[in-house]
């Protein structure tokens, strides 16, 4: 989908740390995007876990953990529906749960998968204090979630 001037009105009007969130969360997306492409998974997710080795801030309640987890999730979302390239939910959830982990944040990636008639389906989420935040579709309760 292409940005609408409205689109960028809208980040225009944000605040200084929502317009940085909103661009470190298009930049993680799209590192995530070519890092799986490039190395895959697992060593997309080696690379990950080494720069997450350094937080940039810290949460001092779940409270505020799932409020803030919450609000990152919102600012991510919009920046995949507004990315130069498709994003699938695995590469959104990775994204997400290192936006979150540098927030300082407990989030846990989960991996899930059913068989629908026939066919076998994979899907990616991510969980904080129980909440599932960028899936609607509570996907825990249709997907197996991997051990």
């Amino acid at each position: 989908m292409r940005p609408s001037l409205e689109s960028w009105q809208r980040f225009q009007n944000l605040s200084a740390p929502s317009r940085s969130l909103v661009v470190e969360a298009a930049a993680a997306l799209g590192m995530t995007w070519l890092g799986l492409r490039i190395v895959g998974l697992r060593n997309w997710m080696r690379a990950v876990d080494w720069f997450l080795a350094w937080p940039v801030e810290a949460v001092r309640s779940a409270d505020s953990a799932l409020a803030r987890a919450l609000a990152v999730a919102r600012f991510q979302d919009s920046a995949a529906r507004h990315l130069f390239v498709p994003t699938n939910c695995l590469e959104r959830s990775l994204a997400l749960c290192w936006l979150l982990k540098r927030r300082g944040i407990a989030a846990q990636l989960r991996l899930g998968a059913r068989k629908d008639q026939g066919r076998f389906e994979a899907h990616a989420w991510v969980e904080v204090c129980g909440t599932v935040l960028n899936d609607v579709a509570a996907p825990d309760l249709s997907f197996a979630p991997f051990a």
